[in-house]
Order: structure tokens, then sequence, then C-alpha cells
């Protein structure tokens, strides 16, 4: 079942009413391979590999000099509460090639660049590298999916999501507290 533009702006309340400080790590989703899926209970974040047995590092990127996977987009990482409303399907939802699905808001006023969770053993840390819907996932969850997150309130909001990169190595459960380290003012 594909959202309308108006059940997804119906259901932004929701969305923003996400805890600021104090989340929780609802989702672990590994990419073997393009298109496949693994949902984890727990998984191994490494500062070399992301995820560890996800394929970020055979992924390319025209972001970099050479061509090869982006180290400031290691970890994709979207908001559970803006995942259920553009998926009321649960098994549809690792879809969204997010690894991790977490119960925080993700807006820039809440969590700004480099700031840092602490999730399980792990640390990561938010990149200022844009996530921006694709085909694919206009594909899965529609037209109507890709506007709304990519909107402009949609891109004020990182309602697609962000990007991350692991900065101490560890290990991570589904369920496990999220607490979050802002970086120091300037």
């Amino acid at each position: 079942m594909l959202r309308t533009i108006e059940e997804l702006q119906a259901g932004l309340a929701g969305v923003l009413a996400s805890p600021t400080d104090d989340g929780t790590l609802e989702l672990i989703v590994r990419r073997p391979d393009v298109d496949r899926r693994e949902v984890l209970d727990e998984g191994t974040l490494d500062v070399d590999e992301g995820l560890v047995g996800d394929n970020w590092r055979q992924r390319s990127s025209s972001r970099t000099d050479d061509g090869g996977p982006h180290p400031d987009m290691q970890l994709n990482v979207i908001n559970s509460r803006l995942l259920a409303l553009v998926s009321p399907d649960v098994e549809r939802r690792p879809l969204a090639g997010d690894q991790l699905a977490v119960d925080l808001s993700l807006a820039p006023g809440d969590l700004p660049a480099w700031s840092r969770l602490c999730i399980g053993d792990a640390v990561i840390e938010v990149t200022d590298q844009p996530h921006t819907g694709c085909a694919k996932f206009t594909q899965r969850f529609g037209l109507d999916a890709h506007r709304f997150v990519n909107s402009e309130e949609g891109r004020a909001l990182n309602l697609r999501g962000i990007n991350a990169r692991v900065v101490v190595p560890g290990t991570i459960r589904r369920g496990d507290r999220i607490t979050v380290e802002r970086p120091p003012a300037t």
C-alpha cells in the first residue's frame, strides 16, 4: 500500500514527536548484495567496513575523486517513525536501503553534523553528506513518498535520513538505547 501525500503530511506530527536526546535502535539491516537485505538482531560496526557484512565498500560514489565508496557515507540512518509512515508493511521496511532505523529526531537542529550517537558498544558520527531519496526508494514506496522526503520541508528535517560513519567499533543490538553527544557550539 503506497501512501498519498495527504496521508504522509497527516502523519508528519508523529515523526516530529521523535525524541531528541535519548532514542532507540529499532532496526538493523545488512545489505550483502544489491537488492538483498538481512534483518539483524545484532550487528558489528567497524571503522573500516561500516556494518560488517554490508556491501558499502563495494558501492561507488560520484562524490569521491576515485569513484570509490565515500567514507562519510558508511551508514545510512533513517527515522523509524518516518519509515513506518511511508511503509505501513513492516516486512517492506528493510527495502528503504538504510542500515539503521532509529527512534530519534534526525533534524539538523536536533542532530547537527558531527554529532555522535552512542549505540551499544559503538559510536557513530553524523556527517555533512546529504541523504536523498533515490529511484529505488521511489519504486518501493511511491512517488508521493519521494516527493515528501525531498520536499523543501522534508530536506530541512532530514526526513530521508542522514549519513554517518563509525568512529568507535562495537556491537549493536536492536532495542539498544541511543544517546546523543552534540559537537561544541562554535
